[in-house]
């Protein structure tokens, strides 16, 4: 329950030395504010593990990605820096995801049933369905030759291209399915921006995982990381952009406080990123690392901010308040 003090009537005034008159408030401008001081919705407890981990999930899909496409098309610097990050990157994510939940089997208990209409659900099984695939390509890379030529060496040689295969299929699910969850919270910042959010995280998979690429690997095999970094940003900075302009009341809780810091920081990075691979990065194998590492960094901040904007957004009543009223109004005309 909230209460909403009705806007001022102005009173009108002489005002003395200018010979004319203006209008000035009688009473002080509308409040927002909850009875005994709480906020309408209890905002989230997660800590910084959650946006943590929203950025590792992207980084892991995105790698599969590279690396199936760099399998076919013999690229092998290349797979192997996508099998390797992409396994790296999800063993982080399920690290922070079990440290946010508190107990590992808590996981496992996600797993005994299947709620399409559960978006917590579905990330589960999106990342169990992930999980395998990734990881057996990872290991094809780390295998020590004198094993390869053994009957389990060239079982898991054999496996590990559809396998990826496998994994990059998944990909695009589990860069967005994050996105999808916090969108269908009652969060206001997050749940109004639920047609772009989706969009901003891809983006910023690609991004980040072209980033990482181009950071690991050899500038001569490196083309479709760079193209695949390029349109990630573009489309990040583009739909980044959505998020701050046409949301409404909602765009405010990303261009104030903490979150528009974080992704004001997020903004220049991956400018900067996108910049340096177009103008160096084909050449220059440190102007290649150099943006890599910066469009990583621009997709890190993009997560930190999200997840304060729809904090703060859920602290403050009016985020809740004033768009169901002016909702209310609509339905009335």
């Amino acid at each position: 329950m909230t209460e909403h003090r009705s806007a001022p009537r102005a009173a009108t005034t002489r005002s003395p030395g200018h010979g004319g008159t203006r209008e000035q408030p009688m009473v002080p401008r509308a409040e927002f504010r909850s009875y005994y001081g709480r906020p309408v919705l209890k905002a989230p407890v997660w800590e910084w593990k959650v946006p943590a981990y929203l950025f590792t999930g992207g980084l892991a899909a995105g790698s599969a990605v590279l690396a199936a496409g760099a399998d076919v098309t013999g690229r092998p610097s290349l797979r192997r820096a996508g099998r390797l990050g992409s396994a790296a990157a999800l063993a982080a994510s399920a690290i922070f995801l079990v440290g946010d939940l508190g107990r590992p089997e808590r996981f496992h208990h996600m797993l005994r049933v299947a709620k399409p209409t559960s978006p917590m659900s579905i990330g589960t099984w999106i990342i169990t369905a992930f999980g395998p695939g990734s990881g057996l390509a990872a290991v094809d890379e780390l295998m020590p030759g004198r094993w390869r030529r053994s009957l389990l060496g060239r079982l898991v040689h054999g496996l590990a291209r559809p396998a990826g295969m496998s994994a990059a299929l998944v990909a695009p699910g589990l860069a967005s399915y994050t996105a999808v969850l916090l969108s269908h919270t009652a969060v206001p910042a997050w749940n109004e921006a639920r047609l772009i959010l989706p969009f901003v995280f891809t983006g910023s998979a690609a991004a980040s995982s072209g980033g990482l690429a181009m950071v690991l690997t050899r500038v001569d095999e490196a083309e479709p990381a760079r193209w695949f970094a390029v349109c990630g940003a573009a489309a990040e900075l583009a739909t980044s952009r959505l998020v701050d302009t046409q949301l409404g009341l909602a765009s405010e809780a990303y261009t104030t406080g903490q979150a528009h810091r974080w992704r004001r920081r997020s903004e220049l990075f991956t400018a900067a990123g996108l910049i340096g691979t177009l103008l160096g990065g084909r050449r220059s194998r440190t102007v290649a690392m150099a943006s890599g590492l910066a469009l990583a960094a621009g997709s890190v901040f993009q997560r930190f901010g999200v997840f304060e904007a729809g904090v703060e957004s859920a602290k403050d009543p009016k985020y809740t308040v004033v768009p169901q009223r002016e909702r209310l109004n609509r339905s009335r005309f």
